[in-house]
């Protein structure tokens, strides 16, 4: 795959770095914590928040650290201490919402994509994802790729907390029951059912499922192509496909992806959207052509999809 220098980025805010409380998120956590800020925007202010959500203290604050780096939900604008839903947090898990327990495995794709390509909050999962470019990996040779990746930004580490980054990553993707190799298994995250990294059994190899991706739908896909290439679109009409496969932070990273499926998806694209995104080749370059300047193409792919 095409390698990105990153080098030279260090403007990123200092991610909130253990504000998860070495959890991964759970079933019914984001549906619980939109429901709390709906009823009362400063709750996670509270000490006693815990109390309300009927969670331990540090679940609690854990909710709240996942609902915003989910981007589900957003500060007040009246009031620094509160929340309130985001747009996509409100569509999703409102009470009429799109999915609000979860039962589209198209909604854990989204969630996925929210999380990778968040590169602040969900700085670590982007890193991984969108500029780790070997297939397999050791716990050893991601850590230090992290360490390194993070102190290029002008943020401090230290191995204990590297180390606590890491297993909250992986527990987001891979149960717990797989990693011991026994039966034993506590509530693990939703997004373990993508299958986007399998543990190679008795060799401590953990491996990125590089390929068509059956269960990821083409709105969902498109929603996120049309993210990405937001701020292209107000000053240019075509993108290289190769761009949207192999740059740091494309669907193409972040869903792990091969080049056929992406085209196999704007092939998709081009139906969905009535022509507004299509591909053509040029001169030996495959290209996408955008039709629309409006960014709310992305939105209505999900609408439709959801309806």
């Amino acid at each position: 795959m095409t390698k990105s220098d990153d080098s030279h980025s260090t403007s990123f805010a200092r991610p909130p770095f253990g504000g998860h409380e070495k959890f991964t998120f759970r079933h019914g956590w984001l549906k619980k914590g939109l429901d709390a800020i709906v009823e009362e925007p400063g709750i996670f202010s509270r000490e006693d928040a815990f109390v309300s959500l009927g969670v331990g203290k540090n679940m609690a604050a854990s909710i709240r650290y996942w609902g915003l780096t989910l981007g589900l939900f957003q500060p007040a604008t009246d009031n620094p201490r509160a929340l309130r839903p985001s747009p996509i947090g409100s569509a999703l898990f409102a009470d009429n919402g799109w999915d609000p327990y979860l039962e589209d495995i198209g909604s854990l794709w989204l969630l996925h994509w929210q999380l990778a390509s968040n590169r602040e909050r969900g700085l670590v999962w982007h890193l991984a994802f969108s500029r780790y470019y070997d297939v397999e990996f050791h716990k050893t040779t991601l850590a230090e790729f992290l360490k390194t990746q993070l102190t290029q930004r002008g943020l401090d580490t230290t191995e204990a907390m590297i180390e606590r980054e890491f297993d909250v990553f992986i527990r987001t993707y891979v149960s717990a029951r797989t990693q011991k190799g026994d039966g034993e298994e506590g509530p693990g995250c939703p997004l373990v059912d993508l299958n986007l990294i399998h543990l190679i059994p008795g060799e401590g190899v953990y491996r990125f499922d590089v390929g068509p991706k059956p269960s990821l739908p083409s709105p969902i896909f498109g929603h996120a192509l049309l993210g990405f290439l937001s701020d292209k679109i107000a000053q240019q009409r075509t993108v290289l496909v190769d761009e949207c496969v192999y740059s740091p932070g494309s669907p193409g990273q972040i869903f792990k992806l091969d080049e056929n499926s992406a085209m196999d998806y704007l092939a998709d694209l081009e139906a969905l959207t009535r022509g507004a995104l299509r591909v053509q080749e040029t001169a030996g370059m495959r290209q996408i052509y955008l039709h629309t300047t409006s960014r709310d193409l992305g939105w209505q792919l999900l609408k439709t999809y959801y309806a």
